[in-house]
């Protein structure tokens, strides 16, 4: 895509920041891993966040729309010498950039043998670019599934590559309704994150029709445009940036029940939130319901919770989650009105936008 190998040769190219990654908060581990990232590579980077999901050691995992390779470089350093990552993006330039730098990371890394590769390909069409089915545990995607055309395809080929118990963990942009043709259109606004945006309604359609658990809403922000020439284009609608995880897991059969987090996840000891109707405290136990049952049991955090009593029915006591919000622009609000301190994950500003992440 021009827009991101020509036009853009810096993250202070863009626009608005719709499409610029947060500075922080950021767990230390994370800071220090994103340290060792060569700054070329960092550069170089035009995500709409940082995304960075839980439990990773030893996990293959894959960055749909990698870009440079900073999200791949950092995870690289999360999953250890016995994982690997994996990088898929379209644009020529920006992965001979990420390519460049691999021998530079592994000797950063005091790794023998590579776990990290870039391969040339569609997001739409992950199988075409050489990817296995059923051989990754987790896909990441930081601001990229908005600029593909046909978003459904990109989740239908995820869940293919995906093993079972697997998930799908990404940031991106919705709208609060169905974009025109005019805007979807609109060159500096598709390129910009904003013309490409799903209506979040659609998410929770195609995840469902792919065969995904349903979405897990995790962090919703609003995105405001202070560029009155693009925010006169867009009118009434509006925007946020949120992140979703959907799982590749068995449905039915599975009723909500009690767990207890085990406090066993890197840099998650003391608490770990998986969404934002769930922040699992350690020893402490916990009613679910049977979406959140069914994931816990049958992907790569079974290993981090104790399912209370195992095999039969669930005990009498356990703290109850907060009601569950799927709507992505009722979370960005609610954590407006929370203020300074709430869970908006820092703010990015640029004279033409503010993203909060």
């Amino acid at each position: 895509m021009d827009y991101y190998g020509k036009r853009l040769q810096k993250t202070s190219d863009l626009q608005s920041n719709a499409c610029v990654a947060p500075a922080e908060p950021t767990p230390p581990f994370i800071r220090q891993a994103l340290k060792k990232v060569h700054p070329e590579v960092t550069a170089r980077y035009y995500g709409c966040g940082l995304v960075v999901p839980e439990c990773l050691e030893g996990c293959r995992i894959l960055d749909l729309g990698s870009g440079s390779g900073r999200d791949c470089y950092m995870l690289s350093q999360l999953v250890g010498e016995k994982g690997h990552v994996t990088g898929i993006d379209m644009t020529e330039g920006q992965l001979a950039v990420a390519m460049a730098y691999v021998d530079h990371h592994m000797r950063e890394f005091a790794y023998k043998t590579p776990n990290v590769s870039f391969v040339q390909g569609y997001i739409e069409a992950l199988s075409e670019a050489g990817l296995e089915k059923n051989s990754f545990d987790i896909i990441i995607s930081n601001c990229v599934v908005n600029l593909s055309p046909d978003k459904k395809k990109v989740l239908s080929e995820a869940y293919s590559v995906l093993k079972d118990g697997g998930e799908l963990y990404f940031s991106d942009v919705y709208s609060n309704e169905r974009l025109t043709e005019e805007i979807k259109n609109h060159k500096v606004l598709w390129g910009e994150c904003l013309g490409g945006a799903l209506w979040w309604k659609d998410l929770l359609q195609f995840a469902e029709e792919v065969g995904f658990s349903p979405p897990r809403l995790v962090t919703a922000n609003v995105i405001t445009v202070d560029n009155q020439e693009l925010q006169d284009a867009l009118g009434n609608f509006k925007f946020v940036s949120a992140t979703y995880r959907l799982f590749k897991v068995p449905k039915g059969n599975t009723k909500p029940c009690q767990v207890i987090y085990n406090g066993t996840i890197t840099g998650m000891e003391e608490n770990f939130k998986f969404d934002c109707r769930y922040t699992f405290k350690v020893n402490e136990v916990v009613e679910v319901d049977a979406e959140v049952s069914s994931i816990l049991t049958n992907s790569r955090f079974a290993a981090d919770f104790t399912f209370q009593p195992p095999g039969g029915p669930c005990g009498p006591i356990g703290v109850k989650p907060k009601a569950g919000i799927v709507d992505p622009f009722e979370l960005a609000l609610q954590q407006e009105k929370q203020g300074p301190g709430s869970d908006t994950g820092g703010c990015c500003r640029t004279q033409d936008a503010t993203c909060c992440k």
